[in-house]
């Protein structure tokens, strides 16, 4: 008994698949605005669905718990413990003007006493401790004494303490930093999932 095939003369357009007698012909879009109009609306529909999967990988991983960044480091690297404590001792105590703000409204005063560099590291704020931050000093070169807003002489223990949790930390003996403590006036951001 001879196969369909044989029946239908071999010809490959009169094969029977699924029950359909004549080939069916693809889908074409007729107009030219069509056809230029359909391959911009798959593009744009592809880049929606990727990035809408891609926010949802980002949710996923940030978790559900707020996050707080602030805008500036929490601790200053001065450096080594050894050459800074011999540059305070010769010349006096240093500046670091503006640290922990982003409005630069905070300068520390960092000094050392004693023959250790690993001790006597002490942090001021660069005004006098019965005035408040908008009296700056300036320092006379050199020397432990500062010159405040109203000329007066004032010597570097005569400063304002650091109320914010501002203190020197030493690292392996080696490295000195400022802890920058609390910075309450910083602007931070919360970033809530």
């Amino acid at each position: 008994m001879p196969g369909i095939w044989q029946k239908l003369g071999g010809k490959l357009e009169n094969r029977v698949h699924a029950g359909q007698t004549h080939p069916v012909r693809r889908p074409e879009l007729r107009s030219p605005a069509a056809r230029a109009v359909a391959p911009v609306v798959a593009g744009i529909g592809f880049f929606v669905v990727l990035g809408l999967i891609l926010f949802g990988i980002a949710a996923v991983m940030s978790g559900e718990q707020a996050q707080t960044t602030t805008f500036t480091p929490d601790r200053l690297q001065v450096g080594n413990v050894e050459r800074w404590a011999e540059t305070v001792d010769a010349n006096g105590p240093v500046l670091f003007p503006g640290l922990g703000t982003t409005s630069g409204e905070r300068t520390i005063v960092l000094d050392h006493n004693g023959s250790d560099p690993q001790r006597g590291w002490i942090v001021y704020y660069a005004y006098p401790a019965d005035r408040d931050a908008s009296c700056a000093v300036v320092q006379i070169e050199g020397t432990d004494d500062f010159t405040d807003c109203e000329d007066r002489i004032v010597n570097v223990t005569e400063l304002s303490p650091p109320t914010n949790g501002e203190y020197p930390v030493i690292e392996d003996r080696k490295v000195l930093f400022i802890d920058l403590g609390d910075r309450p006036l910083d602007p931070t951001t919360t970033i809530a999932s």
